[in-house]
Parts: C-alpha cells; sequence; structure tokens
C-alpha cells in the first residue's frame, strides 16, 4: 500500500508568520539589548575618561591635600589607589607615622586584593619602627614574611627582623633569620646583605671552657729516673772537748 509524502514545508512563509506572530516581542528584545550595549558602551566609555582624569591629576600631585582630593573626586580607580600609597609617603615625610598607618589600613581594606597590600604592610611596620614601637613592628615584619613568602617583600621582612633583633642583643635569633635568607632567597638582592649582617654578628656570650687537665703519662712511657751518683763522703764530726 502506498504511503502518503509528507506535506511540503514553505519556510519562508512559516518565517514570515513566526514575526508577523511575534512581532512585539521580538521589537521589544531588540530595543532592550540595544540598550544594554549602548548603556555598557557609555559606561566604558564614561570609566575611561574618568580614570584618565584622575591619572592626570596623580600625574600632577605632590601635597598630602592633592592626594586627598584626588581620593575623593576619583573614587575606586586605579590612580585612586596609587594615591592612597603616594599619600602615606607623604604624611611619613611629614613625621605623621599614626596618620600614614590609617592611610594604609584604609587602602588595605579596600583594595585587599591589590599587589601591593605587602608593600604597604612593610611601610606601616617601618612607620611603627619611627615611633619606637619595635615589638609591634617586629611582630608585623613576622607575619608579612609568613603571609607572603612568595614575594619580594618576605626577605626584606626578613632582613628587617634583623635589624631589630640585633637592637635587642638577641643575635642568636638574627643569626638565625639570616641564615633562613641564605636558605630560600639566595638569588634574591638581599641575600648579600644577609651574609654581610652573618658576618658582622658576635657570637653569644657564654662562659670560657675550663682548661683540660694533662692526662697522667702511663708507666711504660714516663721517663725513667736519673741514676745515683756515688756518695759523698761526709766529713767527720769535730772531735768533743775534754
Amino acid at each position: 500500500m502506498p504511503t502518503a509524502s509528507p506535506p511540503s514545508r514553505d519556510v519562508a512563509l512559516e518565517t514570515r508568520v513566526f514575526l508577523e506572530r511575534f512581532k512585539k516581542e521580538i521589537s521589544a528584545a531588540l530595543i532592550v539589548i540595544l540598550l544594554a550595549v549602548i548603556a555598557f558602551t557609555g559606561y566604558r566609555f564614561y570609566s575611561d575618561r574618568r580614570a584618565a582624569a584622575a591619572s592626570a591629576l596623580l600625574a600632577s600631585a605632590k601635597t598630602v591635600q592633592e592626594y586627598q582630593q584626588l581620593i575623593e573626586r576619583f573614587p575606586k580607580t586605579p590612580a585612586s589607589a596609587a594615591a592612597y600609597l603616594l599619600l602615606a609617603e607623604a604624611q611619613r615625610r611629614e613625621k605623621k607615622f599614626t596618620d600614614a598607618n590609617t592611610t594604609l589600613q584604609t587602602f588595605i581594606a579596600k583594595y585587599p586584593q591589590h599587589e601591593l597590600v605587602s608593600t604597604a604592610r612593610m611601610a606601616m611596620a617601618a612607620n611603627l619602627e619611627s615611633m619606637g614601637k619595635t615589638d609591634e613592628a617586629l611582630a608585623m615584619y613576622q607575619q608579612i614574611a609568613s603571609a607572603y613568602p612568595n614575594t619580594f617583600t618576605a626577605p626584606l621582612a626578613l632582613l628587617s627582623q634583623v635589624y631589630i633583633l640585633k637592637t635587642k642583643n638577641r643575635n642568636d635569633d638574627a643569626r638565625r633569620i639570616c641564615e633562613t635568607i641564605l636558605t630560600q632567597y639566595r638569588t634574591s638582592f638581599w641575600a648579600g646583605e644577609a651574609m654581610q649582617q652573618l658576618r658582622l654578628l658576635k657570637p653569644s656570650s657564654s662562659p670560657a671552657p675550663a682548661p683540660a687537665q694533662a692526662a697522667p703519662v702511663p708507666p711504660l712511657l714516663a721517663r725513667p729516673p736519673a741514676p745515683a751518683g756515688p756518695p759523698v763522703p761526709q766529713a767527720p764530726p769535730p772531735p768533743k772537748k775534754p
């Protein structure tokens, strides 16, 4: 029994019917896509303009006030992140170490994934050291060396500990850190400085060992006594008087 052939499809007609049926929906979707493209392009253009203006302002900024103005006018820009670090350095030059550390802490909080976070922490430790807070600075250097072992700041943080430990007469601890630098960072610039510091470190004072007593000489190796000579004649006693 012959089978009936499937009815032929008119693709162009079906497409035309589909477009006529969903004309409003398709137009709305196209408008949404077009607006999204325009918005994204406008945002990129606006962001690029802001970034360029912030970079130009950063290049001309020199004072604390100028860095602060840049941060306020262009937040969340790459230039703003750099302005925090330059602001902290300007505050450090003015001996405002507490203000500088506050600025650096704000930078770390706002940009925790920034590549210069370890550098900011090193600057904070140096400010603490400048304020005479050597114990806090030493603890921060230890944290930096432990948290960022694969960065360029790690051997510098270790070497900074050596300088503090030397002032505290903890030469043994300083020597161990120098050896760590020479072992783990032998190809870095700071390895040469660690070697020089290691040579300058004096050994720890310890009581001198008591001189060893001479071991007794075995009888077979002892020198034989000198042979006795002939007896010396003794003078006769004087005669007694009657």
